[in-house]
């Protein structure tokens, strides 16, 4: 893991590799933006030309290398582009993109110094995260010693001892993200329904949080068709597991569900060549949950918030579910099922039902649900739905100031008659336009009278299958962790009305 440190030593006596500074797209040229440490107006004048004649424009996300003028200790300067000049401040979300850019442009260097804008607390820890996610490799199956992250990154800030706080969350924040990073990208011949249980258990263990899971056995007994159901075609049984932050300061609860399909052929409704690939990807939202709770936790949020994995793997098989079967969910409500890839909403029914036995003051499920939110609102913007359109707005708010692209959705009615079924109490396939609406309505049926409940469709950003931008990388995004962390830090402080 990059190690993190806050210092304000001047440039020109620092002992690092490389120092990172912004570049911004001024009216006459590219502009040297630089953070909280002082520097000689010589010095900013000798980058400026130096920038100029390297071409650089301060474009977002542009990378200029450059020797290191007099009066910087470094022998290399990274100029990072920030975007058009701005004499009011860059946004956080620059500057974590800033960042990120800047950690993996310089993996594998020791020691980088980060001279990006940092006035206030919000602006550090903006940074300290961005390069955090910049910095993450995903190397576990490689023999060669792979992409090596930053050994150690230092933020130039005029305060160090004030902004402890700040390079504490980002450090939370940043390990969690990429704990659900790990997760995601690990293939599903070693990441399944058991594996994943444990994995959990062992997190749990670490940090102190009760973790209670319910294997095959248990989930028979329970009533949990849905889950059971989707898994039954697999050698891998299904799981269903429980972990939970409580705090004594607490005065609102919250239960965070996630569709945790370790592998999803599809089943009997078998995905088309080409759709296979990634599909180790679909419990991304499990991943979400576990991430953010533990992120609470370590964070020691005064917030009661308990997270739901429902993992089950969906294949084919003499065994497996079939179109035309009835299940009885968790509850008693029978689902006729129309097609057997339309499974997240099949295991998240029961969890959402079992989750509000607890009676938590409101319910966010995360799910990679389906193919029509990604074709809607493309790969890097998530669907939020919900039973409240208030609650849905806090969601979005939160997800915004987390950094994260979500868009609130609609729930229209007329779309319900298509889930009618002929035999059942429901069918969890409807109208295929619209289909990401008509999912969210399906799991709207299972959601307690009463109680808050948003639907976040990451299908889009949940696994990156282009080139790396910003401080997301290829694989796996950790998608929708933030904006759990982020819900429940709001909660903690101000409540949910």
């Amino acid at each position: 893991m990059t190690a993190l440190t806050v210092t304000n030593t001047f440039p020109a006596s620092l002992t690092a590799e490389c120092l990172v500074i912004g570049v911004a797209r001024g009216p006459e040229g590219p502009v040297p933006v630089l953070g909280a440490a002082a520097v000689e107006e010589a010095v900013v004048g000798a980058l400026t030309d130096l920038l100029t004649t390297l071409g650089a424009t301060g474009a977002e996300g542009e990378t200029v290398r450059l020797p290191a003028p007099p009066g910087i200790g470094a022998g290399l300067v990274l100029a990072v582009g920030l975007g058009d000049a701005d004499d009011g401040g860059y946004d956080d979300e620059a500057l974590r993109r800033a960042a990120g850019v800047a950690a993996r442009d310089l993996a594998g260097a020791g020691r980088v110094a980060l001279a990006l804008p940092t006035p206030t607390a919000d602006a550090v820890e903006a940074v300290a995260l961005g390069a955090l996610l910049g910095s993450y490799t995903f190397t576990a199956y490689r023999t060669d010693d792979g992409p090596a992250a930053v050994r150690e990154l230092t933020i130039l800030a005029d305060d160090p001892r004030s902004h402890a706080g700040a390079l504490r969350r980002a450090d939370v924040l940043g390990e969690e993200v990429n704990r659900a990073r790990d997760l995601i990208n690990t293939p599903a011949n070693d990441l399944y329904p058991e594996s994943f249980a444990a994995a959990v258990a062992a997190a749990g263990r670490t940090y102190g949080l009760a973790v209670e899971v319910y294997d095959e056995e248990a989930l028979a007994a329970g009533g949990f068709g849905g889950i059971l159901g989707v898994g039954q075609g697999s050698v891998r049984a299904p799981r269903l597991v429980r972990i939970a932050h409580t705090h004594a300061g607490a005065t609102a609860r919250l239960a965070f569900v996630g569709k945790g399909i370790t592998y999803d052929s599809g089943g009997i409704s078998l995905k088309p060549v080409g759709a296979n690939e990634i599909m180790k990807r679909d419990m991304s939202g499990a991943a979400a949950v576990l991430a953010a709770v533990l992120a609470v936790a370590r964070l020691d949020l005064p917030v009661d918030v308990t997270g739901w994995l429902a993992l089950a793997e969906n294949m084919p098989s003499g065994s497996a579910l079939r179109p035309g079967d009835v299940l009885r969910t968790y509850g008693g409500r029978t689902v006729e099922v129309l097609n057997t890839d339309a499974e997240g909403r099949l295991v998240l029914a029961d969890a959402l039902v079992r989750a509000g036995e607890e009676q938590p003051d409101a319910i966010v499920d995360v799910a990679t649900l389906t193919a029509a939110m990604r074709f809607g609102l493309g790969n890097h913007v998530f669907g939020v739905m919900a039973n409240d359109d208030a609650f849905r707005d806090r969601v979005v708010a939160a997800a915004r100031a987390a950094g994260e692209q979500a868009w609130p959705m609609p729930l229209p009615a007329e779309l319900r008659r298509s889930l009618n079924s002929r035999v059942a109490d429901i069918a969890n396939f409807g109208e295929r336009m619209g289909g990401g609406l008509v999912a969210g309505l399906f799991l709207r049926e299972f959601v307690p009278a009463g109680v808050p409940w948003a639907h976040l469709d990451i299908a889009g950003p949940a696994f990156n299958e282009g080139q790396p931008h910003g401080y997301t990388p290829d694989g796996g995004t950790g998608c929708a962790v933030r904006t759990l962390v982020r819900l429940a830090q709001d909660t903690a402080i101000g409540g949910l009305r």
